[in-house]
């Protein structure tokens, strides 16, 4: 398992040299959300296409 640090400065190397702070924030961000949405599968479990796709036709209107 890997640091934050680590996690961090692997993310560092992949940008380019010429990013900006704000590019490095929504990056980390983005990191962010995709742990706590695992994070939240393993602990809550997945929702299948079909549920998400039931879920989400309701909302649609025509």
């Amino acid at each position: 398992m890997s640091t934050a640090k680590n996690e961090v400065q692997s993310l560092l190397d992949k940008l380019p040299d010429d990013c900006t702070l704000e590019d490095i924030q929504y990056h980390l961000y983005v990191v962010e959300k995709v742990h706590r949405g695992i994070e939240r599968v393993e602990k809550e479990g997945e929702v299948s296409q079909q549920d998400v796709e039931s879920r989400l036709g309701k909302w649609h209107t025509e």
